[in-house]
């Protein structure tokens, strides 16, 4: 008998599904899943199909609204498919990330932000009881009228894919990675821009790298060495407030001490979390961390790394995900 969970493919994405789905994929594996990416082919899906067959497998998918409706309405290649489609919406469990619907201006107007499902698939889907609906937003069903009930599962740190690696050369005062994340209105880079700047004539030593392609290990000695981490958010994100990105959770997780842009779900999940739009005020936050006693600094990493170790993993997140 099987236990397998197949996830949708996010490797060609650039930005951060990538990374969030490879936290998904081991924190399965660590609960005795077997996993498998799968792109959405055809051939793929046939052996979905076949491990369907024996009614003791307990059989996974954790797909995006986009990708289920490119594979529902696949074109009919083989008398079987008709079949297939309907056996993989009976006989799996599937996660399915549900997409707005309707969403506030500007940002409504760009694919980026909207379902692609036809009001008559949100239909059909909401009446299988086997697909359940997740966003890691907070809802607010202004933006999701046409959808069945969707649970909240925030991102998390994965605490798997990183260690606490100890490396002179990235002891920085503080650090940020992430990407231009250019979501189709290319807001975000102003906003990181007008932080950023700040820290150019604050005496700190900064690692801050933007698009600079960093490894994994990189990354990882980086967040894990330096005093404080920041974050910031784009400006739909900053205006709806109702997201926070891995970032928050990598911070908390690895770092132990974060300053971050002012975010709804990011104060609400962490109140504790010193936030402020104004690029002179979080460079005043972060060297009140820097400037700390050594013994306080460290007891406020390590009370933060164990909060998120023991609430916010990506094992968190599947076993809500699997209580749905």
């Amino acid at each position: 008998d099987m236990k397998k969970v197949y996830l949708q493919d996010h490797s060609d994405m650039t930005g951060a599904g990538n990374w969030i789905y490879e936290g998904y994929r081991r924190a399965w594996e660590s609960l005795g899943f077997e996993t498998q990416y799968i792109l959405g082919d055809i051939h793929e899906f046939q052996e979905v199909f076949k491990n369907l067959e024996n009614p003791n497998n307990d059989i996974r998918m954790m797909l995006t609204d986009g990708f289920y409706n490119l594979f529902v309405n696949m074109p009919e290649e083989d008398d079987r498919w008709e079949c297939l489609v309907e056996r993989i919406t009976k006989n799996a469990k599937i996660y399915l990330y549900a997409q707005p619907t309707h969403f506030p201006m500007p940002w409504g107007s760009h694919v980026n932000f909207k379902s692609f499902c036809s009001p008559e698939l949100i239909q059909e889907t909401n009446l299988l009881d086997n697909v359940k609906l997740w966003s890691f937003v907070d809802i607010n069903k202004d933006y999701y009228p046409l959808w069945k009930h969707i649970e909240t599962v925030p991102l998390a740190f994965d605490n798997i894919g990183y260690e606490y690696l100890e490396d002179e050369k990235y002891k920085f005062d503080v650090c940020f990675v992430g990407g231009r994340a250019n979501n189709g209105f290319d807001e975000k880079y102003k906003i990181m821009m007008s932080h950023f700047s700040a820290f150019k004539d604050s005496g700190l030593k900064c690692g801050i790298f933007v698009g600079k392609n960093l490894t994994h290990e990189q990354e990882n000695k980086l967040l894990y060495n330096s005093k404080v981490a920041i974050n910031v958010h784009d400006a739909y994100q900053r205006k709806l407030r109702l997201d926070t990105n891995e970032r928050t959770f990598k911070a908390l997780g690895l770092t132990g001490a974060l300053v971050a842009d002012d975010e709804g779900q990011l104060q609400r999940l962490f109140p504790d979390v010193k936030r402020t739009n104004d690029p002179k005020e979080m460079v005043k936050f972060v060297k009140e961390y820097v400037n700390m006693p050594e013994e306080k600094l460290s007891a406020i990493k390590e009370t933060n790394r164990k909060m998120i170790l023991d609430n916010h993993t990506y094992v968190h997140r599947v076993k809500q995900l699997m209580e749905l």
